[in-house]
């Protein structure tokens, strides 16, 4: 069982963006990357193509390391860290270690 998910609300805990939160958009567990949205927002030309016949600079989010954010705590909103409870040797839910609440 992952401690994150997507759609799970995070707080970013270092970097540029340290205090943001959001809801996460997609994990790559293989580079242990994820996008947040409305956190790490950068500018990139694009050039125009058939999706896009306009082109010019959009802003977009990029990826951040697993590391750099926390789980919200569903009781008090604040970050936490996730432990995975277990019952007859297989993992049953996510739940948050401040307090002590399953996370949905």
């Amino acid at each position: 069982m992952q401690k994150l998910k997507v759609n799970d609300t995070v707080q970013v805990l270092a970097g540029k963006d340290k205090g943001k939160q959001g809801k996460i958009k997609s994990i790559n567990f293989k580079t242990n990357r994820l996008v947040v949205e409305g956190v790490n927002v950068v500018k990139k030309a694009i050039k125009p193509n058939q999706a896009n016949q306009q082109g010019g600079i959009v802003d977009m989010e990029k990826a951040i390391h697993i590391s750099n954010v926390a789980l919200l705590d569903p009781k008090s909103g604040k970050p936490t860290r996730v432990k995975v409870k277990q019952e007859a040797g297989k993992n049953v839910a996510r739940v948050a270690s401040k307090s002590k609440l399953e996370i949905k």
